[in-house]
């Protein structure tokens, strides 16, 4: 029952109201034009415009590629390689570990005198939303061999040695190279890395300008954590040559680590305390 005030009445389970008096009508019964969908070209702006912002943000804060530009870390990379590089984990205060192969801001002008390429416009564009390495930025890759507290050690032509520690490095250094170079510019060494620097060696030891031959920059060779890109993860092109690039084995060998934890208490893995918080940032710094 319904009353003869009510301003829309329940028929057959159908709400009507005043201001509908039929299905697909309006006021006073003229019937509603259905609109139209934005046609395919007037959309394809705001299409490309969201594409660029999403490409922009991945580059900032999670994912940028980079070219190779030398053969200083052969033969994990060649030279002509892409590699994409994480930049997620430092947004969480992780910081570079041994055995990693990071991309870091040149710390004192170690490409001196290195060839500069003239991009194009279309080059410029696309390494600006980071679909293509960035011609301008005065990057380098290497490998990490010693963090904060860590001291290395090379004599004759090797075993490098981290903490007293030797290292098996035949899985990465390119084959024919001795783990030490038998010189007096940097290869012979004997270093202790403060707290908040890293020290990288290029895998390719006979032809790699790292931290052994950068000993008399401001740095003494040492690469400040705060210039640290982000770690490459994936060789990514050419696609004959895809690959992830995990820690060598190396490197979670017992007592590698300089300085125990007090009472008792185990140094753990930076990076773990996120476990909970961001699972991609630990899958990435697993081994593959």
């Amino acid at each position: 029952m319904t009353s003869g005030n009510d301003s829309g009445a329940v028929e057959d389970g159908r709400v009507t109201g005043e201001h509908t008096t039929a299905e697909g009508q309006g006021p006073g019964g003229t019937a509603r034009t259905p609109k139209k969908p934005r046609s395919f070209w007037k959309e394809l702006p705001i299409l490309i415009g969201i594409a660029l912002v999403l490409a922009l943000l991945i580059k900032t804060f999670l994912v940028q590629a980079f070219s190779i530009p030398s053969d200083s870390m052969q033969n994990t990379l060649q030279q002509g390689d892409r590699v994409l590089v994480d930049k997620l984990t430092p947004w969480f205060g992780s910081e570079p570990e041994r055995g990693e192969v990071v991309v870091f801001h040149d710390p004192d002008n170690w490409l001196a005198g290195e060839p500069t390429t003239d991009p194009n416009a279309l080059q410029t564009f696309l390494s600006w939303i980071g679909l293509m390495p960035s011609a301008e930025e005065k990057d380098l890759i290497k490998r990490v061999v010693g963090v904060g507290g860590d001291t290395i050690e090379c004599k004759n032509t090797g075993p490098l040695m981290v903490n007293g520690k030797a290292l098996d490095e035949q899985d990465y250094v390119y084959a024919g190279n001795t783990p030490c170079s038998v010189d007096d510019q940097g290869g012979q060494f004997k270093v202790k890395v403060p707290k908040g620097y890293i020290w990288v060696m290029g895998d390719h030891r006979q032809n790699s300008r790292d931290s052994r031959y950068n000993q008399s920059d401001k740095n003494h060779g040492m690469v400040p954590v705060k210039d640290v890109v982000g770690r490459a993860v994936v060789v990514a092109w050419p696609i004959n040559r895809w690959a992830t690039l995990p820690v060598p084995d190396t490197f979670d060998q017992p007592g590698l680590n300089a300085q125990p934890a007090a009472a008792g208490l185990t140094v753990a893995p930076q990076g773990i305390a996120l476990l909970g918080v961001v699972p991609v940032v630990l899958w990435r710094r697993r081994k593959q």
